[in-house]
C-alpha cells in the first residue's frame, strides 16, 4: 500500500499577491508546528512539494528535522486564477466549482488544476510505489485531487475548509486505486472522514 499526506500550507500572507512568493504569517510559520508533530510518526519516506514558497515552507520545518530533501514538483502548484488580483474571489470560485471548465483569460480551470495533480500524483505512485510520502499543497489543488476520487466533494466542501491552513489529506493506494480518503483538522486534534 503506498499512503500519500497532501498538506495544505499554513496561513499566507495575503497582502503579498505573488503566487510564487507569497510567504507564511508569524501565525502559519507557528502553525506548520501541527503539521511536524503530525508527520513525525508517519514513517514518511519522501517529502515534495509544490513549488510555491507557502508549501514548501509548510513541509519544510519536518523535512529538515527528518534529514530529508523537499522535491519540487511544478505540477503539484495551485491554480492560476489570473494574472491580475481578484477581490470577488468567492463568486469566481462558485463559477469554477459549477462548470470544470469555467477560468478567466489567463487562468486555469479546475479541470486543467485537476488533470496536472493527477498526473503529478500517477507519477509519485509509480515511484513511490509501497512508500510513506508528504506533498506540500494548496487548498484548490487538493481539492480537485479529492473531488477526483470523491465526485461529491464541491463547492460547499471546499468552503467548509478554505480557511483550515492547515489541513492534511491522507489518500491510501493499492496501485492506483485510492481505498481510502480521510481527512485530518490539525487544529482539534481530531480527524474525520
Amino acid at each position: 500500500m503506498t499512503t500519500v499526506y497532501f498538506v495544505r500550507h499554513a496561513k499566507p500572507n495575503f497582502g503579498n499577491h505573488d503566487d510564487f512568493t507569497r510567504e507564511l504569517t508569524p501565525e502559519g510559520m507557528e502553525d506548520r508546528k501541527l503539521v511536524t508533530a503530525f508527520l513525525w510518526d508517519k514513517n514518511i519516506d519522501a517529502v515534495l512539494s509544490s513549488p510555491y514558497k507557502r508549501a514548501v515552507d509548510t513541509v519544510k520545518e519536518f523535512a529538515d528535522a527528518k534529514k530529508l530533501e523537499v522535491k519540487l514538483v511544478d505540477d503539484f502548484k495551485e491554480r492560476r486564477v489570473e494574472s491580475h488580483w481578484i477581490e470577488d474571489f468567492e463568486s469566481f470560485c462558485k463559477s469554477q466549482w459549477s462548470d470544470f471548465d469555467f477560468k478567466l483569460s489567463d487562468g486555469e480551470s479546475l479541470r486543467e488544476v485537476q488533470r496536472r495533480n493527477i498526473g503529478a500524483l500517477l507519477q509519485v505512485l509509480d515511484t513511490y510505489r509501497g512508500k510513506n510520502v508528504a506533498i506540500g499543497s494548496h487548498g484548490t489543488a487538493l481539492s480537485t485531487v479529492i473531488n477526483y476520487f470523491d465526485a461529491s466533494f464541491g463547492y460547499d466542501e471546499f468552503e467548509a475548509i478554505r480557511n483550515k491552513m492547515p489541513w492534511v489529506v491522507r489518500f491510501s493506494f493499492e496501485g492506483v486505486q485510492c481505498l481510502e480518503i480521510k481527512k485530518y483538522d490539525l487544529f482539534c486534534g481530531g480527524d474525520r472522514k
